[in-house]
């Protein structure tokens, strides 16, 4: 995963799939990542994007580690040990500067996804992740958990130094800034 988001130029678009069949149109698309939540039957033979686990373990070449398992004192660092030493990456999601903190702290990722946490409606949810991408250290990756839509909100954030954005939509060729690769 972070060698996909971190070369080329540009931001990085990371889809949401369900099916196969949606993980080979979002790579022909542009897309250099896949967000998973369950085991998807046929995704490695329709496409060669790393794939972004959320939720339960399974099939991944990353897995997210939520804000809920940075409050476990004993049992993240552990978790994080056993996904590393089976060759999975781990990204750290955060929602906030204390959690971003203790992060660092405790585990030292190579990768942040930021989420904007719901408390604060005085600011968007683009304004709170670009607030915590400003206290993550220069040479990691940072992913804006925001499932952006349209090209205006990935630009932003491109321009404000996300290495990759999660995206809301399956017409991931509007969002992409140049034609999409040939496969």
């Amino acid at each position: 995963m972070s060698q996909a988001i971190s070369e080329g130029d540009g931001i990085s678009l990371i889809v949401p799939v369900a099916d196969a069949e949606g993980a080979s149109a979002a790579e022909a698309d542009g897309a250099e990542g896949l967000l998973v939540n369950q085991d998807i039957w046929g995704i490695r033979e329709a496409t060669a994007l790393p794939l972004l686990r959320t939720g339960a373990e399974g099939e991944a070449d990353a897995c997210v580690l939520s804000p809920r398992e940075l409050g476990d004192e004993d049992g993240v660092e552990a978790r994080y040990r056993s996904l590393v030493e089976r060759g999975i990456e781990c990204v750290v999601e955060v929602i906030d500067s204390d959690q971003l903190e203790s992060a660092l702290e405790r585990l030292d990722p190579e990768i942040f996804l930021l989420s904007p946490a719901d408390e604060d409606d005085r600011e968007s949810a683009v304004e709170r992740v670009l607030d915590l991408l400003q206290d993550v250290p220069a040479g990691k990756l940072a992913i804006a958990h925001l499932m952006v839509t349209t090209s205006d909100e990935v630009a932003e954030l491109e321009r404000s130094g996300f290495d990759a954005v999660t995206v809301g939509t399956h017409d991931v060729a509007g969002l992409v800034g140049a034609a999409p690769p040939e496969v």
